[in-house]
């Protein structure tokens, strides 16, 4: 069975949530941490303009030159100017700015104006699409030296192009003429050996060749037809022979006479019967048509005699006289057929033997002429090559010294193909390159940035989606709650029973209904304790919008405000600061007498009460743990608001005596390494921890669906 190579449904989507999380953490990274690629394009440009500041001044020179694509010979020429047109112009870009020209050009200026300075200079050669215009551009810090080193840059390679076409056409002149010297004694040889042949030969009969070949065709169709006629005669019949040379017409013809005799034969006498009358007797013809053709008569005669014969002989007797002169009849043709064969079978053996011999000459006259045919073929092969290698050296010889002439005449008239069309220009600054560089600059500074970001966040192992948290924990997700605004006092306000915040509300459902159907393998857990790995991931708010989500479904929930350093529950619930779990604990007060009621149906309060740094030595103790007992058998569940594990011992001290952890991690917020450690803390414990809840995460986060459908939660106004 074959492997499948493509990737089943659940690898692509786990692949395509895997690309879409690591797009939108890269999103987010830029969303907060924009201010660095600012910052490091604007230093980039920053350190460029002070870099451009320090250099001195530079002064550009254009001039212009037309480069003519001319070939200076004809076709059949050995030599030509231009292969290719992109190779011609790559060429020619390559000679105005090499080494020669270069030196050339310095040389030059130096020579020509002794009062100014040599400076660096640079040139470059660009040239006009659609065109063969060169731009010969000088850059250097002297304007007046940019200006004449351009100028002289185009001089030389004028100089330079009339040389290389001098020396090549003296090259070209003088390679067709050592060319030429040597194919004048090969022409005189050829021409020598075309005479020799045709003194021992007839040019006269070679010419007419093709004659002997076509009369060597008809001999051997006349020996075909010959030797097929012989044959013919040899597999026939004498009936068959003579058939086939008779005419059936005048066959037929001759027993006209004879058609319709019907019942008047009865009244003939014996000697005149109406065959005999209707025979006209042999006459004395010579030739094998004419005997042929009588013995073919004689013989239906005896046929049709014979059957008249048998039709008398139903009615009479065999010595009728009718009968007997039948007979007699029959017997005088007979002898007459007999005669007539004998005569056609000498004539028959006579035309074998004619076509024998017939057949005997043509053999020896093919072989004869086939013969004289191939030497014929022989010599016109050999005088044809001959004659057609002297032709070609001969037109070789002519093509070259064509070629020698057109390039004497062009090497006296100018080749110049190259004129400058624009002189050197006055030097003006160059400022095109600030430019270009400002742009890299601004590139690499942006690239830079690019690396800085991936690298903090390689450092940075916040998670930001639900895929990032699946990935970096084994825990189970118990939901997802959306970031909301605060606002403008900084507090966000509770869930309410009819809140708007429809995307919160159901995000809060969603954990509850995790918490109701997760899979239990004891009792369920009815006490849970709400923990974080450090302050600030949201869980005093996230634990309260908890209690409130339990309490509006029906369910008893006691809220329990067990951070006895932080704690600020009751605020939450506008309910005062009056005697809580630290006077329970500390004091042994009544723990009922500490329950508040709160604005939610179904939902009570114990608030924190006074502040104390002995929470953990409390949560140790034997009042809490009764506390939990008790007040596990009165409400449906318990929930306790904790410090963060990292903060302080109480949770660790307090979370082994609770049914269930919920721990909360913020997006773009926990560190995945810091919350790992809080973890194991708990793990240590035997806490037992049922899931983790993702707090505050982006609703523009690609796995994150609730805010997607946020128009299906309003009211629908047809109803």
């Amino acid at each position: 069975m074959n492997e499948e190579t493509s990737f089943s449904p659940r690898e692509r989507h786990v692949w395509a949530g895997a690309f879409f999380s690591r797009f939108q953490r890269y999103r987010n990274l830029l969303r907060r941490r924009w201010w660095v690629p600012v910052a490091c394009v604007l230093l980039a440009l920053a350190a460029e303009g002070g870099h451009i500041w320090t250099l001195p001044p530079e002064y550009f020179s254009v001039g212009q030159m037309i480069v003519n694509v001319r070939l200076n010979i004809q076709q059949s020429s050995l030599y030509t100017e231009m292969q290719s047109y992109e190779d011609f112009l790559g060429t020619q870009a390559a000679l105005m700015q090499g080494a020669e020209v270069l030196g050339h050009a310095k040389d030059r200026v130096t020579s020509e104006n002794p009062d100014i300075p040599p400076a660096p200079v640079s040139v470059s050669v660009s040239i006009t699409p659609k065109t063969t215009i060169f731009n010969i551009r000088a850059i250097s810090q002297n304007p007046k030296y940019a200006q004449l080193f351009a100028q002289a840059c185009m001089e030389e390679y004028i100089d330079q192009k009339k040389q290389m076409e001098e020396h090549t056409s003296d090259l070209t002149i003088a390679g067709l003429t050592d060319q030429m010297l040597r194919l004048e004694p090969e022409m005189q040889k050829d021409e020598d050996q075309v005479a020799s042949f045709l003194s021992t030969n007839n040019a006269a009969l070679l010419e007419g060749a093709n004659g002997v070949g076509n009369y060597l065709t008809i001999l051997y169709q006349e020996l075909g037809n010959a030797q097929s006629q012989y044959d013919l005669l040899q597999s026939m019949t004498l009936d068959q022979n003579l058939l086939l040379g008779q005419d059936r017409t005048l066959v037929l013809g001759g027993i006209t006479g004879n058609a319709g005799m019907g019942d008047q034969a009865v009244n003939a006498g014996p000697t005149e019967s109406p065959l005999v009358a209707g025979f006209t007797g042999v006459s004395p013809q010579t030739g094998p048509e004419s005997i042929g053709m009588e013995y073919l008569t004689v013989k239906q005669n005896i046929a049709l005699l014979k059957a008249e014969r048998d039709r008398y002989a139903e009615v009479l007797k065999p010595k009728h006289p009718q009968m007997v002169a039948l007979d007699e009849e029959i017997d005088q043709y007979s002898r007459i057929l007999d005669i007539y064969r004998a005569q056609s079978v000498e004539q028959i053996e006579a035309e074998k033997s004619s076509l024998a011999l017939q057949i005997t000459n043509l053999q020896k006259q093919t072989e004869l002429w086939g013969r004289q045919n191939v030497e014929f073929n022989r010599k016109t092969a050999e005088y044809d090559r001959l004659k057609a290698k002297s032709e070609r050296i001969d037109a070789l010889y002519d093509q070259l010294l064509a070629t020698l002439e057109n390039l004497d005449v062009n090497k006296d008239i100018s080749p110049e193909t190259v004129v400058i069309s624009q002189a050197a220009s006055d030097a003006q600054p160059d400022t095109a390159w600030i430019q270009k560089d400002l742009v890299i600059a601004g590139v690499a500074g942006l690239i830079l940035s690019l690396l800085i970001l991936m690298l903090m966040d390689r450092l940075d192992d916040r998670m930001n989606t639900f895929i990032e948290l699946q990935e970096a924990f084994d825990e189970e997700v118990l939901g997802q709650i959306p970031r909301e605004r605060s606002p403008r006092k900084g507090v966000l306000p509770l869930l309410q029973v009819d809140d708007e915040r429809h995307s919160l509300v159901e995000s809060y459902r969603n954990l509850r209904s995790s918490l109701l159907y997760m899979e239990q393998t004891g009792t369920r857990p009815r006490t849970l304790l709400v923990t974080s790995s450090v302050p600030g991931e949201g869980k005093t708010i996230t634990t309260a919008n908890l209690a409130i989500t339990l309490a509006i479904s029906g369910t008893r929930v006691l809220l329990v405000d067990a951070d006895l350093r932080k704690g600020n529950l009751h605020n939450r619930f506008n309910i005062g600061s009056s005697a809580g779990l630290s006077e329970i604990l500390s004091q042994g007060a009544n723990w009922r007498q500490t329950v508040k009621e709160t604005s939610v149906p179904n939902l009570h309060l114990v608030p924190r009460g006074a502040t104390t740094q002995r929470s953990s030595e409390f949560f140790m103790g034997a009042v809490m743990q009764q506390l939990l007992q008790e007040s596990a058998k009165e409400y449906d569940y318990v929930l306790l608001d904790t410090a963060p594990v990292m903060a302080a011992d109480d949770v660790t001290s307090l979370a082994p005596r609770a049914d269930g952890v919920i721990f909360l991690v913020r997006a773009e917020f926990t560190s995945a390494r810091v919350a790992h450690a809080a973890l194991d803390m708990l793990h240590q414990r035997k806490a037992r921890v049922l899931g983790l809840v993702f707090n505050s995460v982006r609703s523009s986060a690609a796995d994150y669906h609730y805010y997607k459908y946020r128009d299906y939660y309003k009211p629908d106004k047809a109803g």
